[in-house]
C-alpha cells in the first residue's frame, strides 16, 4: 500500500472510489491514496479518501441524535432490518469475495466462506434480538406492585474492525450493536476498503436510518482520539493488536466507556501420542497455514508428546511443503498472500531470526513463491522456551513444534504464555480431552480440530493477554452492547 498523498496510477474511473458515509452522505474531499493488490505489486483495486477528525466529530452529533429514535424502533423492526442486511450480504457475495482476496489476500474460496458467515451472523442475531427475553419481572421486596428489569441500549457504539477478516468481524460487531437499538460509527482497517464499503452498502440497502450507521475510513492514529475517550461515544468494541488494545483501555478509562477488546494470540495445538496422525497433520496445517496464518486464532506452537515427535514432524513437514503458494483469485491456491508487503517482510525477518536461533524444518524456501506480498509456509524447530518468536505473534504461515515429554508437559508448555486466546488438542481419549478442555487457560478450545473457527451462536473471546471485557458473539453479545435498567413501579 501506498501511504502518501499521489495522484492515481490507473484511471480515476476505472478504480472504485472508497470514503466515508457520515450523516447520510458519501463525503469524497480529502487526502487520497491507492490501495494496491498485495499480490500484484503496483495493480490498484481502489482510491480512498481520507477522513478528518472533523467528519468523525460531525458522525459522533449525528450518531447521538438518530440513536434517540433508533432505540425506540421495536425489537422485531430491528430485527427486519438485519434479517434484510444478511439477504443483501448473500446477494453480493462472489462481488464481496473478490474484493477480499484482491485487498486483503485471502483466497477466493475462504474469502467466499466468510461472506456466507458474515450473512449468517446478521441472521441470527435478527432472531436473537426480536424473539429472546429482553428483562426479568422479580417478587417485590416490599410496597411496589412490579419489580422488573430490562436490557436497554447502551447507546453510541464505535466499532474499530481489523483487516484479517474484513467481513465476518464487523458483521458480528454491528449486527448485535444495532440489532439491539445502538447507532454505531464503524471504523475498518487502512488495508481492506473496499470491501469495507461494500458490506456497508449492503447493510444500509437494508433500510437503517440516517446516522445509525457511520463509516469513517482513515488512520486510526489519526481520528482513533475521536472515537475513544471523547464524550458522546458510549462503547468501544475493538479487534486487533494487544498493543493497541492496551492504549485504548489507557483512553477509555479516562471517560468511562465501555470496552470491548479482543486481542492477539499465540495458540497451541497439542498432539499427544494417541491422536489420529492423519487428521492432526492436516488440521495443525490448516490452522498454521491457511488465510497465510493471518489469524488471531492461528496455530502458532505446535506441542508433540517425545513418543510420536518424530513422525509427527515428518509428515507436518511434508505437508507444509506441498500446499500451493499463489495468487488467491486462481484455483488451486492454497495460500495467497500477506496482506501487505510491509507485513510479508516482517514475517520473513522473523523466519531469518527463527532459522538464526533453531532451524528450518521445511525444504522450500519461504521466498521461493511469486513476486508479491507472498511467504510459503515454514516450520522452525529447536527455538528457547524464552525466544521472542515463541512468546509473540508471528502473524504469518509460521508454525513453531516444540517437544513434550508427556502429557503434563504439554500441558504446563501451553500454557506458559501471556495469551489465551485459543487451543487445539488432538486425542483418542475422551479424558485427556475433557481435562485439557478444562485446564488450558484459554477461552476456546477445539478437540481434534483446527484451532480458528467459532460458531455464530456461542461465545468468543480470550484470556489474559488476548482479550477484556464481555465476550463476543451468540447471548453474549448482549451483555456488551446493552445495560440493565430496573423499574420499581408502584400504582398509586
Amino acid at each position: 500500500m501506498t501511504l502518501e498523498t499521489v495522484a492515481p496510477r490507473s484511471q480515476p474511473s476505472q478504480l472504485p472510489v472508497v470514503c466515508s458515509w457520515i450523516a447520510g452522505t458519501w463525503r469524497e474531499t480529502g487526502q487520497v491514496r491507492e490501495h494496491l493488490n498485495p499480490a500484484r505489486p503496483g495493480v490498484a483495486v481502489a482510491r480512498v479518501v481520507s477522513g478528518t477528525r472533523d467528519l468523525v466529530i460531525e458522525a459522533r452529533a449525528c450518531a447521538q441524535q438518530a440513536s434517540l429514535a433508533w432505540r425506540r424502533e421495536s425489537a422485531q423492526a430491528r430485527g427486519d432490518v438485519l434479517r434484510r442486511a444478511a439477504a443483501k450480504i448473500r446477494e453480493c457475495a462472489a462481488d464481496l469475495a473478490m474484493a477480499v482476496a484482491s485487498e486483503e489476500g485471502k483466497t477466493l474460496a475462504e474469502a467466499r466462506g466468510e461472506a456466507e458467515r458474515s450473512a449468517q451472523i446478521f441472521e441470527y442475531f435478527a432472531g436473537q434480538v426480536a424473539y429472546e427475553p429482553d428483562g426479568a419481572t422479580f417478587a417485590p421486596a416490599a410496597t411496589p406492585d412490579l419489580l422488573f428489569a430490562r436490557r436497554v441500549p447502551v447507546g453510541v457504539v464505535a466499532a474499530i474492525t481489523p483487516w484479517n477478516f474484513p467481513l465476518a468481524i464487523p458483521a458480528w460487531k454491528l449486527a448485535p450493536a444495532l440489532g439491539y437499538g445502538n447507532a454505531v460509527l464503524w471504523k475498518p482497517a487502512d488495508l481492506v476498503p473496499l470491501s469495507s464499503r461494500m458490506l456497508m452498502e449492503a447493510v444500509l440497502a437494508a433500510g437503517v436510518p440516517t446516522g445509525v450507521l457511520q463509516l469513517i475510513v482513515g488512520s486510526g492514529r489519526e481520528l482513533g482520539p475521536e472515537l475513544v475517550g471523547v464524550p458522546g461515544v458510549d462503547a468501544v468494541t475493538f479487534t486487533g493488536s494487544t498493543e493497541v488494545g492496551r492504549s485504548l483501555m489507557l483512553a477509555a478509562a479516562t471517560t468511562g466507556q465501555r470496552l470491548q477488546l479482543e486481542l492477539g494470540g499465540k495458540n497451541a495445538a497439542i498432539v499427544l501420542q494417541d491422536a489420529d496422525l492423519d487428521n492432526a497433520v492436516e488440521m495443525v496445517a490448516r490452522g498454521a497455514f491457511l488465510s497465510a496464518g493471518q489469524k488471531c486464532t492461528a496455530t502458532s506452537r505446535v506441542i508433540v508428546e517425545d513418543p510420536i515427535y518424530d513422525e509427527f514432524v515428518s509428515r507436518f513437514v511434508a505437508r507444509a511443503d506441498a500446499m500451493t503458494v499463489g495468487d488467491p483469485v486462481q484455483p488451486g491456491s492454497d495460500i495467497g498472500p500477506l496482506s501487505s508487503e510491509a507485513n510479508a517482510q516482517a514475517v520473513r525477518n522473523a523466519i531469518a531470526t527463527g532459522e538464526k536461533e533453531g532451524r528450518r524444518l521445511t525444504l522450500r524456501d519461504p521466498e521461493d513463491v511469486p513476486d508479491g506480498a507472498f511467504v510459503a509456509p515454514v516450520v522452525l524447530a529447536d527455538l528457547v522456551p524464552d525466544s521472542d518468536l515463541v512468546r509473540n505473534e508471528i502473524f504469518g504461515p509460521v508454525a513453531i513444534v516444540i517437544r513434550a515429554a508427556d502429557a503434563d508437559d504439554a500441558l504446563r508448555i501451553a500454557n506458559d504464555s501471556p495469551f489465551g486466546l485459543t487451543a487445539g488438542v488432538h486425542t483418542r481419549s475422551l479424558t485427556q480431552a475433557l481435562r485439557f478442555s478444562e485446564e488450558l487457560r484459554v477461552g476456546m478450545v477445539k478437540i481434534n480440530q483446527e484451532t480458528p473457527g467459532n460458531a455464530v451462536h456461542v461465545p468468543f473471546g480470550g484470556t489474559g493477554a488476548s482479550g477484556f471485557g464481555p465476550n463476543e458473539q451468540g447471548k453474549a453479545a448482549v451483555e456488551f452492547f446493552t445495560e440493565w435498567k430496573t423499574t420499581y413501579l408502584n400504582q398509586i
